[in-house]
């Protein structure tokens, strides 16, 4: 098993509205999706540039990830996401390997996509998203 591409960067963002027109003209490139997930308190929208994309995330409340993570660390870049063929295997394989899992069992993300992510703790500090397609 092996991680497929970076499928996403995602950043963490104070207010879309600003923040969509800035990265249009950064990656001279329209936003081509917008979309909440209720679930994890975020509203976001989505950029292509080349096979990766960037994915940024606003809080649509003050108990979020989100909300927290700019709060204590301001706007940036707050995970990296890896494309997997098999998210419930790879769930398992770095379980195995000493990975620490944040949840137990991927659920329904944004952009058509199940995730699970990885705690900070076992990766060197950064967030690590496990994603794949839903087909």
């Amino acid at each position: 098993m092996q991680m497929l591409k970076i499928e996403h960067l995602g950043i963490a963002v104070k207010d879309l509205g600003v923040s969509i027109p800035l990265f249009e003209q950064l990656l001279g490139s329209p936003c081509y999706k917008t979309e909440a997930v209720e679930r994890e308190g975020v509203k976001t929208a989505f950029f292509q540039t080349g096979e990766s994309k960037i994915e940024l995330l606003e809080s649509s409340n003050d108990s979020s990830a989100i909300s927290k993570f700019i709060a204590k660390k301001g706007e940036g870049i707050h995970h990296i996401a890896f494309e997997v063929e098999n998210i419930e295997a790879e769930m398992k394989r770095l379980a195995a390997l000493g990975f620490e899992l944040i949840h137990q069992a991927p659920f329904k993300g944004a952009d058509n996509k199940m995730v699970c992510f990885l705690h900070p703790k076992s990766t060197n500090g950064v967030l690590i998203e496990l994603c794949q397609e839903i087909k």
